[in-house]
């Protein structure tokens, strides 16, 4: 396999690979449109992996970049899985000077505890604390 390529900006994403991911292929944004997933990524600090060309994994933080980021939509394509490809990804992230200054970093995972776990994640400290509206189909759903 030729150099994994970690590239962070927008503007270096594959959005319609992105997209084709999350709408098909996660448990978490089956079905969501184009362009919501274009529009979140304008609003984020992307992170890509690509090799050869193609983007094989991405991740986004949705932050201030100064106390507080939520990890979201990420992923490694499965044939590239299982060779640290998200751990890159996160090293880098993590690596950035104002994600070392955040207070807070967050995120949802149904399957991946112990590779965060490995990135000092931990459950949360005070559960009572944290409340939520929780509406995770509303991509699916028209407007208005």
């Amino acid at each position: 396999m030729p150099a994994v390529i970690i590239k962070t900006g927008k503007e270096h994403m594959d959005v319609q690979a992105i997209h084709r991911f999350l709408s098909e292929d996660s448990y978490w944004a089956k079905g969501i449109s184009y362009e919501l997933v274009d529009n979140s990524l304008q609003h984020s600090f992307c992170t890509g992996a690509f090799t050869g060309g193609q983007q094989i994994g991405f991740g986004r933080v949705i932050t201030d970049y100064s106390t507080f980021g939520w990890f979201a939509d990420f992923y490694v394509l499965e044939e590239y899985r299982g060779q640290g490809i998200s751990k890159k990804i996160l090293t880098h992230i993590l690596a950035q000077p104002w994600a070392k200054r955040l207070r807070r970093i967050m995120l949802n995972t149904k399957d991946a505890h112990g590779l965060y776990r490995q990135f000092q994640f931990r459950d949360l400290a005070n559960p009572a604390f944290v409340q939520e509206i929780y509406r995770p189909d509303i991509h699916l759903q028209l407007p208005g």
